[in-house]
């Protein structure tokens, strides 16, 4: 529609738009993430707002301070539903906007306590909370945003719900891995960005717009303010960059169709010449990995090294999932002449797998892209997804190389349980990451490489007509006999045979 051409900047596919970012910072792990979250809500001055798949009043927000320890003026609650309320009644003028995905939204309103946070907050006037149904059916809200103050925002894989917590230590049966209900959970990795000045702007009017969309009454931009809320432990990696951003969004009643996320992959991975580092929930996008196997059919193809979890979290998602990326795999192994891909899976100390629901990719150590979309069809044309990039190529970003390339040692050292100055010898010695992964000595954490299983008929059946991952919103409905399979017709990758 006319108004959302207006909201574009430029012409390029690839990307929404472009805008500098005063301060931009990849955090690592959820324990990091909640820390500087809870800093940045206390040094809020006028809006905090929350765009999100989930979302658990529950969660308790583990601060640098305990609140026990303060004046009573300053004494904050751990709950993260208390402390919003905290928060208002400390400043009557602040605003708290909180927008979720609506799927399961009559059991969600029956998790444990919450609906005790949601009786307090109806009768808050700073508190706003509203379910997101703005979508084809079988589509969801899956981006991952927070704005706060319009001067600083957040953008990537982290929702604020139980589950999420963890260290880049990721011990062995940790027992502070607990959920609101203090059963365990297992180890989680994840990875969000942190940006402020203009680009947290943009990030502001992204989700003003979809607050609207999802039926929310308008919300105008935070005024111009001074101070920033910023946390102020934390040393920014990246200052004064220009930061991309690519979004994902299916048609419904007047809002348009938005592909852009797809077409950033597809640019992003042609763009390679040396290596292609990826952390990422699935793969499952046919058009991925198409692009991939045009990439390593090349006779000098990049190294491509894809850290992913051992299987998907949920049973739904295991048969939707998991057997499109053995197909995948079976079918890129095929034209992966040079040995030049490979598939990992991260564990503990103990064995245990660490899931991987981080959406990151690293091109030659000169583009970092953090977000919310998964290398599955339903982040290609479905879900609402939001991602960022920062591309040192671009003008005036030539200085953020060297903290990409410090980002991408410092994951894979985290990964394989040793120091980056031992990683750094490893790579300079083999020469690739498989080779150094391959050649690490470590008692704590590995990198196991993942070993593709036979496939049932069935679960070939389910890959290849994509029935849970379809590509458009209106393959849920159309008769398994009529799609296209697993691989694309005049594609790269076609079926077998």
């Amino acid at each position: 529609m006319a108004a959302d051409e207006e909201f574009r900047k430029n012409d390029d596919p690839t990307v929404w738009r472009y805008a500098r970012a005063k301060r931009a910072h990849v955090v690592i792990d959820a324990a990091a993430y909640f820390e500087l979250m809870q800093e940045a809500m206390l040094r809020a001055r006028q809006r905090i707002f929350l765009v999100g798949w989930d979302f658990d009043s529950r969660i308790r927000m583990p601060g640098g301070r305990r609140w026990w320890n303060l004046p009573d003026k300053d004494r904050f609650p751990a709950r993260l539903g208390a402390f919003f309320v905290w928060l208002t009644k400390r400043n009557p003028a602040m605003q708290i906007r909180l927008l979720k995905w609506n799927f399961g939204a009559i059991r969600y309103l029956f998790r444990g306590t919450m609906i005790v946070d949601l009786i307090r907050w109806i009768f808050n006037k700073g508190i706003i909370f509203k379910f997101d149904s703005a979508h084809p059916l079988g589509c969801s809200h899956h981006q991952k945003l927070v704005i706060i103050d319009d001067c600083f925002a957040v953008c990537g894989g982290i929702d604020m719900t139980s589950d999420r917590w963890d260290t880049p230590d990721h011990i062995h049966e940790d027992s502070r891995r607990r959920r609101p209900n203090r059963t365990a959970y297992g180890p989680w990795h994840d990875i969000t960005m942190m940006l402020e000045g203009e680009a947290a702007r943009a990030l502001g009017q992204l989700g003003r717009r979809r607050w609207r969309q999802a039926g929310g009454k308008p919300m105008k931009p935070c005024a111009p303010q001074a101070e920033s809320p910023w946390p102020e432990r934390l040393a920014a990696e990246f200052r004064d960059v220009e930061v991309g951003i690519a979004r994902t969004r299916a048609a419904y009643r007047d809002i348009v169709e938005v592909r852009e996320v797809e077409a950033l992959f597809l640019a992003q991975i042609a763009r390679a010449r040396r290596f292609i580092y990826a952390e990422n929930q699935y793969f499952a996008s046919r058009t991925i990995a198409e692009a991939i196997a045009v990439r390593l059919m090349e006779p000098d193809p990049p190294e491509i090294v894809l850290i992913m979890p051992l299987t998907a979290d949920g049973w739904l998602e295991q048969t939707a999932m998991d057997g499109a990326r053995s197909r995948l795999l079976h079918a890129i192994g095929e034209r992966d002449h040079a040995g030049r891909f490979r598939v990992f899976v991260p564990r503990t100390s103990g064995g245990t797998p660490i899931y991987v629901h981080a959406k990151l990719m690293i091109i030659d150590d000169e583009i970092v892209r953090v977000g919310s979309s998964n290398m599955n069809n339903r982040s290609m044309g479905l879900d609402t997804e939001a991602d960022v990039f920062i591309d040192a190529a671009r003008p005036g970003n030539d200085h953020a190389a060297p903290a990409i390339a410090r980002l991408r040692r410092r994951l894979l050292a985290e990964h394989c349980g040793i120091s980056e100055e031992a990683l750094d010898a490893l790579l300079a010695e083999h020469g690739s990451m498989a080779a150094a992964i391959a050649a690490v000595r470590s008692e704590g954490k590995y990198l196991e490489p993942f070993c593709l299983r036979p496939l049932t008929d069935a679960e070939k059946a389910l890959a290849d007509n994509a029935l849970f991952d379809p590509e458009t919103p209106g393959e849920f409905f159309e008769p398994i006999r009529r799609r296209k399979g697993l691989f694309r017709r005049g594609g790269i990758l076609r079926r077998p045979g």
